[in-house]
């Protein structure tokens, strides 16, 4: 129900109207609604919503990006993400230049294919690494040869396994790498006109810098489009319980093997005796066979023990005293 007038304002608006002080036009222009021109040749299809919950998606995996190419790399690797956008494939695949690295991944379990851009400079950065150099980058544009190709295609490999954890809030994915295309032709994956998602990464490789352009068509991620807004990222995150993380790396430390052994006792004898040592000699150690036995972990001196036999006529030890780290 509108607002209703007392007479005095009433009043004082015809006032208004009649000495000019109001204008009739400009009330008439507030209320008309505001227009805005549509592209129909460029749907948007992408919210700035499903924009922001991508670059939340690549925030995380460019932290798993800087965290395990230095494996492979030996080198330091810093990535953030730059920007996100929506543009049409035509114009994504007409800016790229010529040799490009374009890794073409099969987004199972979606229907269709999303396309990793690495820039030439970082490709031959890595292959230079990787072959024992500095990571420096070629002077001069060349293609990639046969033996560069196999290499980055096991780097391509480790970047499209990275990319399920990020993902898992949203769907899980089995993606595998079905090529890696030099020439922008030979990558046209979907039709001109359709509608991409870019997230662009910064990646610093020690001195050398440039883009990796991660390339998600409409048509791809279609299905999942509901799931892309960060109310139901943040509804499917599930707090961290601080005691089933202490259990679970507990329970990660009880599978890790450490080396054990039991030092029955130490001896000094020269070369000459030691060569000409037989089946059957004897040899003096500097402890009693009724003694405690030391019993290092790894290098670490950590219990004392009783030598003798297991059930099963085995050799072993019985732990009689535990060395503290004070001790």
């Amino acid at each position: 129900m509108g607002e209703v007038l007392s007479q005095s304002e009433i009043d004082s608006l015809l006032n208004a109207l009649s000495t000019g002080e109001l204008d009739t036009e400009e009330l008439s222009k507030k209320d008309e609604k505001q227009v805005r021109n549509y592209d129909f040749a460029r749907p948007a299809k992408f919210s700035k919503e499903h924009l922001r919950t991508l670059e939340i998606i690549y925030e995380h995996y460019g932290r798993l990006l800087s965290t395990n190419l230095p494996l492979y790399l030996r080198k330091s690797v810093q990535i953030t993400v730059a920007s996100s956008e929506t543009v049409v494939f035509s114009e994504f695949s007409n800016a790229l230049s010529n040799p490009v690295i374009l890794g073409i991944v099969n987004f199972a379990p979606l229907q269709g294919q999303i396309i990793i851009e690495l820039a030439p400079n970082l490709g031959f950065a890595m292959i230079d690494r990787m072959l024992g150099g500095q990571g420096v980058p070629i002077d001069k544009e060349r293609d990639f040869s046969d033996i560069e190709l196999v290499i980055l295609n096991k780097v391509m490999i480790v970047c499209m396994q990275l990319m399920r954890d990020p993902w898992k809030n949203v769907i899980d994915i089995d993606p595998f790498l079905e090529r890696i295309e030099t020439n922008p032709q030979f990558a046209q994956i979907i039709a001109p006109n359709d509608m991409i998602a870019i997230v662009t990464l910064n990646m610093k490789i020690g001195d050398v810098e440039g883009f990796m352009n991660i390339c998600l068509p409409f048509t791809t991620v279609e299905d999942i489009m509901d799931k892309l807004n960060t109310k139901f990222w943040y509804s499917t995150m599930k707090e961290a319980n601080d005691d089933d993380y202490s259990q679970n790396v507990e329970a990660m430390i009880r599978r890790v093997d450490a080396p054990v052994k039991a030092v029955l006792g130490n001896s000094t004898i020269t070369v000459n005796d030691f060569i000409n040592l037989q089946c059957g000699d004897i040899i003096r150690l500097d402890r009693k066979a009724d003694e405690e036995l030391t019993i290092y972990v790894g290098n670490i001196k950590k219990f004392m023990a009783m030598p003798g036999k297991s059930t099963d006529n085995n050799y072993a030890v019985r732990v009689t005293q535990v060395i503290r780290e004070e001790e």
